[in-house]
């Protein structure tokens, strides 16, 4: 599985196993992983777009998902921690948001979206291996209706963090835009960006933001 949350300006837990069960102690483990923050990115890229139905894909505890819903969104958010999706449902009825969101229990590396179904799926630092980047990709890239937009944001490779997770796991965004067919995609940013003070070790992200044609 792929290390899929959002960091939200929180330091990684101690646990660092990658699979399902190491999650859900994690988020057993603590009031709240993350700040619950939207993603500066998420905020960048749709600033332009108007609001439809959207993905989430590695929500976490929902910060994006209700972000989105509460510029207008639709928004369905899919994560394999049923702690994160209680919680983020929690949220979501605080914040009065319910009925504009979908919580989906589920793995990324298995989980088959709807095709041609979304205005825009957005997934931030999935990490896969390199092995698991370019079909992780083309599967997310069919959820998108046509006119709509892929928005994938991960972590730049840093040393201390290609130690502890993989250096595999890190790619540039040039590269990963490649991945994506140009007769299909118009792809609008494919660069990597600082992230903002106070967001922890990572210093910058790769990010790829495509509209299919």
């Amino acid at each position: 599985m792929t290390d899929h949350q959002h960091e939200h300006e929180h330091e990684q837990p101690a646990n660092t196993g990658l699979d399902q069960a190491s999650w859900e102690d994690r988020y057993r483990d603590a009031p709240a992983l993350w700040s619950g923050r939207v993603n500066p990115s998420l905020v960048v890229e749709t600033a332009d777009l108007s609001p439809g139905r959207a993905l989430d894909v590695g929500c976490g505890e929902g910060g994006d998902v209700l972000w989105l819903a509460g510029q207008g969104w639709q928004v369905t958010g899919l994560d394999w921690s049923a702690v994160a999706l209680e919680r983020a449902a929690g949220h979501a009825a605080v914040a009065g948001l319910t009925d504009r969101v979908r919580w989906v229990q589920g793995d990324v590396e298995s989980w088959q979206p709807p095709v041609a179904s979304f205005d825009l799926v957005t997934a931030h630092f999935l990490h896969p291996t390199a092995d698991q980047q370019s079909p992780l990709l083309a599967r997310l890239a069919t959820a998108v209706a046509p006119g709509g937009t892929l928005l994938w944001v991960g972590h730049a490779v840093q040393e201390e963090a290609a130690a502890q997770w993989g250096a595999n796991r890190f790619a540039a965004a040039t590269d990963l835009a490649a991945h994506l067919d140009p007769a299909d995609w118009e792809v609008v940013v494919a660069a990597q960006r600082p992230r903002p003070e106070g967001s922890g070790h990572h210093v910058a992200d790769e990010v790829v933001r495509a509209r299919r044609r």
